[in-house]
């Protein structure tokens, strides 16, 4: 699941995971509370739960900080299930020593998205 506000940096992010073919499926969503939405509407259904979140920081509304004290609500299926990965442009010390502390996040990868950094995402899932 992708979720930014900004289409054209989902655009691209989207076309590289399929393009390395690092995700059968690609979600996307333009805002932190879309994709708090579509997680509770199927927070039931693991097959439809995203195995990987790439979770933008600066977002209107629901940033990524709101998204993760909102995502530590959800049940243990979800939390066990979706793993964090922060892909920001911030470089924003404390926003990242902040967000990297969180237990969901396993991640923090800087726009744009790159299949270099996809082959490291592998290896900290794996």
């Amino acid at each position: 699941m992708l979720v930014d506000d900004n289409e054209t940096d989902n655009f691209i992010s989207k076309r590289i995971i399929e393009i390395t073919k690092f995700a059968h499926k690609v979600e996307v969503k333009n805002s932190g509370k879309s994709a708090l939405d579509y997680l509770a509407e199927h927070q039931d259904e693991p097959d439809k739960l995203p195995h990987l979140i790439f979770l933008d920081i600066n977002m209107p509304i629901v940033d990524g900080f709101v998204f993760l004290y909102e995502f530590e609500k959800f049940n243990d299926l979800v939390k066990d299930k979706c793993k964090v990965i922060i892909l920001s442009s911030s470089d924003n010390k404390r926003d990242i020593d902040k967000i990297v502390n969180n237990d969901h996040v396993i991640k923090f990868i800087t726009k744009p998205l790159t299949e270099a950094s996809l082959e490291e995402v592998k290896v900290t899932t794996i």
